[in-house]
């Protein structure tokens, strides 16, 4: 299959009608291309804000609000283009309030067949936690799809490995991410490449790029679409697929085989996703020593 992973850039919105067109033409670039599964970063959905206007769009808590109450707008015009031009879309996250308690960061996966279902971010970074007051949402998923059993880790998810662990079983591992600086993307790029060589499988990553003086919380961004694997055979020694450009606008592509997965994992020169088990003990029995 051909993946395609967004290095993403937002735009200040006048009407809802120049979304909808913005969105068309990402899908339809991807899929012209012969893509089949379409990767969006994290918190993408906050250029929703700017529909409510600056005021708005700056205001930590009035931007929450605002991108929530078109969640559900801007999930009718995914769900119509994976339909259309036949693709998975993994959509942009965006806060989405809960019934009780704080919003939620979450992410839509659709299928073309018209199938959706959600995956909410686990671990809120420091913004998050102490400034944003993102909740933490409901449980990790293994979606299962035509393309193959698909996981998402969202951005800060990625870089804590009982999370990937958890998803030991999907043969792809989507991480939607938003990083401010050099040293946020590189942490969230590392954790992707680490879950693909520990799951013995394919990671894709995608970003924000680009500064935006209308916003708080995404108002720097650093990073670039990138598709990972183990470093083992069939795959780059490098472990790297594909990797765009840093902070340049666009799509990356990478072509991945679910045959080659299954062969790794049956048959690596290492077998990491099946000697996981053999940690538990040795790490258990850790003594101290000291050499002062």
């Amino acid at each position: 299959m051909k993946i395609a992973t967004s290095a993403y850039s937002l735009d200040w919105l006048d009407s809802w009608a120049q979304y909808e067109d913005k969105l068309a033409r990402w899908v339809s670039e991807a899929a012209g291309q012969g893509a089949e599964l379409l990767v969006f970063p994290e918190y993408a959905a906050m250029e929703l804000s700017t529909l409510a206007g600056r005021e708005a769009a700056l205001d930590l808590e009035g931007s929450l609000h605002a991108v929530s109450d078109r969640m559900e707008d801007a999930a009718a015009v995914h769900g119509r283009l994976a339909a259309e031009y036949n693709v998975h879309i993994l959509g942009a996250s965006g806060p989405v309030a809960m019934p009780e308690g704080r919003p939620v960061n979450r992410a839509e996966l659709y299928a073309p067949q018209g199938g959706r279902d959600h995956q909410d971010k686990q671990i809120m970074t420091r913004f998050e936690r102490e400034d944003w007051l993102i909740a933490p949402g409901g449980p990790l998923k293994l979606f299962d799809t035509a393309l193959g059993r698909i996981g998402v880790l969202i951005c800060y998810d990625s870089e804590f490995p009982l999370l990937g662990r958890a998803l030991c079983e999907a043969d792809l591992i989507l991480v939607p991410s938003c990083t401010e600086a050099l040293a946020g993307y590189s942490r969230v790029r590392i954790g992707a490449m680490a879950r693909a060589l520990e799951n013995q499988c394919v990671t894709v990553m995608s970003s924000i790029v680009g500064n935006y003086d209308w916003s708080e919380s995404v108002d720097r961004n650093v990073g670039c679409g990138g598709v990972f694997g183990p470093p083992d055979r069939g795959f780059p020694e490098t472990g790297v697929l594909a990797e765009g450009e840093l902070n340049q606008p666009g799509w990356t592509y990478a072509e991945i085989d679910l045959e080659t997965i299954a062969d790794v994992r049956a048959d690596g020169v290492v077998l990491n996703r099946r000697h996981w088990a053999e940690q538990d003990g040795r790490s258990e029995s850790v003594t101290n020593s000291d050499l002062r």
